[in-house]
């Protein structure tokens, strides 16, 4: 089997390691990939959002089956081009990924359907007037998106009124984001704890894996900015088999539903972004792939063979499909660029993987490259560093004896990842 992974980040290094593990023995290629995965494969030098490129190479290469990773492919089209050409790949189509590729879109979505989620308004770009007197109506904490893709930075909360009309400028006014802010959600402040749970779906049928928790923001305690993800771990005990029950009935199988009567049937990866509240789940988001840092988490924790999972995936056949996953605990703390999410300096050189690894850690790289001096950072999010454990203090433990034995100058990194279920377990 000859498989393409598109992307380059640690959620993809990730993928090509779990895909090496198959039985199938599968030659593997990735779109731009990372040194990480050029170590398991085959590095192309094609960006992720390059789809004709992509294409043309898929069908040069006879390849089997392509994953993509990021959702910047998935909403520029990626999937309906390579369906189009008889090409099996794994995803939502342009369609179906509006469900992150517009959270307006969402949002009137799961009103639709009745999907539980917190109560909103969009506006659009140009109506900084009117949004500011919606916030000044219905006061803090509130919180406010850019509707579009901003890399997992677009969402902003907001415990004042001030920093709300601060926030609503820096998107409609100094267009911080782009033309993801080309239209503005406001959404109530939802209480609770935040968890992600992921589907894998035919269209009809569907499998979930183990819920994880991944932690947004930059600073200890969940404080200061939101990023790309700075650790992550699974299973995440918030997730009682009686949530669970509750996600699968009250929001994946009537957003599968939805969208196969509104004639985009949705395929792929369907990530549910959630806030729970006394055994009460709501979506916070929709993402239409694997996330990143969970991927890292999750992946690992997967006992079937995930190049057989992702081919049925592929052609509607995941009926009679169960995902045995692990029963050990896992954890991945992210090593970040100094100054990340902000301005960052790149080329630092990066040495320890090698003792990382000696002490139980597998080290994902997501910004990194090669030079001939050896691996130096390029990124904001460098490094991954995933563990298992029987426990979940056990995989956090080894996570972090893996994060000591790292250098790159500038390193930063939470030392409380997994504080909130350790909490749960505790008590």
């Amino acid at each position: 089997m000859r498989i393409l992974v598109v992307g380059s980040g640690g959620r993809e290094h990730a993928l090509v390691w779990a895909l090496a593990r198959s039985p199938q023995a599968p030659t593997l290629f990735t779109a731009p990939g990372n040194p990480g995965t050029a170590a398991l494969g085959t590095n192309v030098p094609i960006e992720a959002t390059d789809v004709v490129a992509l294409q043309a190479f898929a069908e040069k290469e006879a390849i089997d089956l392509t994953i993509v990773g990021p959702e910047q492919p998935l909403v520029a089209g990626i999937v309906d081009a390579f369906r189009e050409a008889g090409l099996p790949i794994v995803g939502p189509t342009a369609a179906a990924a509006r469900l992150e590729g517009s959270k307006a879109f969402a949002k009137d979505f799961m009103e639709r359907y009745r999907i539980p989620t917190a109560t909103y308004r969009t506006f659009e770009g140009d109506a900084f007037d009117e949004a500011a007197a919606y916030v000044r109506a219905e006061g803090a904490p509130i919180v406010v998106k850019a509707s579009g893709l901003a890399a997992g930075k677009g969402a902003l909360v907001c415990a004042t009124e001030d920093e709300a009309i601060a926030a609503l400028r820096q998107i409609m006014v100094d267009r911080a984001f782009g033309a993801a802010g080309d239209r503005v959600v406001i959404e109530e402040f939802m209480t609770g704890e935040e968890a992600s749970v992921f589907a894998l779906t035919d269209g009809e049928h569907y499998v979930v894996t183990v819920p994880a928790q991944d932690h947004k923001r930059v600073g200890e305690g969940d404080t200061g900015p939101n990023t790309g993800g700075m650790g992550a771990y699974a299973p995440a005990p918030i997730v009682t088999g009686g949530v669970l029950t509750r996600v699968c009935r009250e929001i994946i199988e009537p957003t599968l539903a939805g969208m196969a009567e509104e004639g985009h049937p949705y395929t792929g990866v369907l990530y549910c972004g959630l806030m729970i509240d006394a055994g009460q789940p709501r979506v916070v988001e929709f993402n239409c792939r694997l996330g990143d840092p969970e991927a890292q988490v999750v992946l690992p924790l997967l006992q079937n063979d995930l190049a057989d999972v992702f081919m049925k995936t592929a052609e509607g056949k995941l009926s009679g499909v169960h995902l045995r996953m692990g029963q050990e605990a896992a954890a991945c703390v992210v090593m970040a660029s100094g100054g990340y999410p902000g301005a960052y300096a790149t080329g630092k050189p990066i040495t320890g993987l090698d003792d990382a690894a000696e002490r139980g850690a597998m080290v994902f790289q997501a910004g990194t490259s090669v030079t001939p001096d050896g691996l130096v950072t390029d990124g904001g999010r460098v490094l991954g560093v995933t563990a298992l454990g029987p426990t979940l203090e056990a995989a956090l433990d080894t996570a972090y004896a893996g994060v000591d034995a790292i250098h790159f100058d500038g390193a930063q990194y939470r030392t409380d990842i997994g504080h909130k279920g350790m909490a749960h377990l505790q008590s």
